[in-house]
């Protein structure tokens, strides 16, 4: 294996990836409500997530939640540690208002990692409802979580935003479960396995036209925020199109969770313009 592909491969099983994607996010929060991203919670989202994804995909396979043998998951071990202490030292300057969000955002994960009673299963086992909470926490952070940090008010706008964000996640996830059906097991009852894949492609596009619907929501609508939800909308579609449930080897953990950035960039240019 060459050097630069190891290096791909650890920024993507390490999260970094995924982690970008959540500060495109905030990011374009920031733009279409016009509030900057305080610097500290850039930086603790940035962290934090690596840390939080790490914990779901390889914590809750260790031993006591600790303890791995495999090297290769040993060094992403140790790159979460860091990025704890990093993530944990920029939250310590967030205000009250932020931290009570992070508190909510924290059990949410904790609770879709780990079963809260003995023999009980957690969130992530309950198979179309792990989705939600994943939307859910994805909306806190990247919506409320911002506006918050510093010091705003949670208007009916930022309502729906955060409703839209909750839609945008949740199509971002259909290719995965698509991709997983030919490993979860009967038992979790995941969308593609209660109504198949094509049905859960119809629901996913039924979801983007949704996400861009809720825009009329709003008390004030800005060509920016229009232009950004048309361009989500069109995202969203052309991700519905093309996912296949023999997907190729990076197609979701690359090109799926790059679909924030992309918006990111796509919204910069729009400011520009604009």
């Amino acid at each position: 294996m060459n050097w630069p592909k190891r290096v791909f491969d650890f920024y993507l099983d390490a999260s970094v990836h995924v982690a970008l994607a959540v500060f495109a996010m905030a990011m374009v929060t920031c733009l279409i409500l016009n509030i900057s991203l305080d610097r500290n919670l850039a930086i603790f989202l940035f962290f934090g997530t690596i840390v939080g994804y790490n914990f779901v995909k390889y914590g809750v396979e260790a031993k006591k939640y600790l303890l791995v043998a495999n090297s290769y998951h040993k060094n992403i071990q140790i790159f979460s540690f860091i990025s704890f202490f990093i993530a944990i030292y920029h939250a310590w300057f967030l205000n009250l208002e932020a931290w009570k969000c992070i508190v909510v955002l924290v059990l949410l994960t904790t609770l879709y990692a780990i079963p809260v009673l003995p023999k009980a299963r957690n969130l992530r086992s309950l198979g179309g409802f792990k989705i939600v909470v994943v939307a859910v926490v994805w909306a806190g952070a990247t919506v409320h979580l911002p506006v918050l940090a510093v010091s705003g008010e949670l208007t009916w706008d930022v309502w729906v935003e955060g409703v839209q964000r909750f839609l945008f996640v949740l199509v971002l996830m259909v290719p995965f479960e698509i991709r997983d059906l030919k490993y979860d097991g009967p038992d979790l009852k995941t969308l593609p396995q209660l109504i198949g894949y094509l049905r859960t492609k119809m629901i996913g596009t039924f979801g983007a036209f949704l996400f861009f619907w809720f825009l009329f929501l709003k008390d004030h609508i800005s060509n920016l925020d229009a232009l950004s939800k048309g361009m989500g909308l069109f995202m969203l579609g052309l991700l519905m199109l093309f996912t296949r449930k023999k997907q190729s080897t990076y197609f979701s953990s690359f090109w799926v969770e790059a679909m924030p950035i992309f918006w990111l960039l796509f919204l910069l240019l729009f400011a520009f313009w604009i």
